[in-house]
């Protein structure tokens, strides 16, 4: 018994005097396309068109707070692959919408509201604002398309689930904001590398973004 003590403790030592180098945190291996390519999406009756990714899905976005949409010219670009998307929501500009307006009770109203061109504007402001808690920093900028139009383009860092977002308009019209989401919790170290390309597709989409009810 003395014997088993004696070699268990001897072992333990020279566990102990062993070097112990932890192994560094890794992630899945994200296969991206080898090169980008696009496809045009084009419908009729749609106010605006534009180039879109051929690994990606275009889904008319059907849905507003569980109920019918109050138009139809809301479309998501789908990854499903990479667990995100990059929504496009369009507002007539001083057209009037139905607003949900949540009230003390948690229940959402229906709410009449105009489309004025400075609140379109402040509430792209105020929803990239949202993602204040958890960013790290956020920068915007100013561009302007060949065909007119222009609009800010807001990247957010840090754990945030949605890292772009951006608006674009005519200023008179018609204004789209747009938003990368990933549906799963926000992971930089992981997502960057989508984060990336996906910027590229970005702006492939607002350098062939065009309105078509001019």
């Amino acid at each position: 018994m003395k014997l088993i003590i004696t070699i268990f403790i001897i072992g333990f030592c020279i566990a102990c005097n062993d070097s112990f180098q932890p192994k560094p945190k890794q992630y899945t291996k994200i296969e991206l396309p080898k090169a980008h390519q696009y496809q045009q999406f084009v419908k009729p009756n749609f106010p605006y068109s534009f180039e879109y990714p051929v690994y990606a899905n275009t889904m008319q976005d059907s849905t507003f707070f569980d109920t019918n949409r109050p138009d139809n010219n809301w479309i998501n670009i789908d990854y499903a692959k990479y667990n995100c998307k990059i929504f496009l929501s369009y507002s007539d500009v001083n057209g009037v919408s139905v607003y949900k307006k949540k009230l003390p009770n948690g229940q959402y109203v229906d709410s009449i509201g105009k489309n004025s061109f400075e609140k379109l504007v402040k509430d792209a402001f105020n929803l990239t604002s949202k993602h204040d808690i958890k960013s790290s920093g956020k920068e915007d900028k100013l561009f302007k398309t060949d065909q007119g139009s222009g609009g800010v383009y807001f990247y957010v860092s840090g754990q945030v689930a949605s890292p772009i977002q951006f608006f674009i308009t005519d200023t008179v019209k018609n204004f789209v904001r747009g938003a990368l989401y990933y549906d799963a919790s926000p992971n930089t170290d992981s997502t960057a590398p989508i984060t990336r390309f996906i910027e590229q597709d970005i702006n492939h989409l607002i350098k062939t973004f065009k309105w078509t009810n001019k």
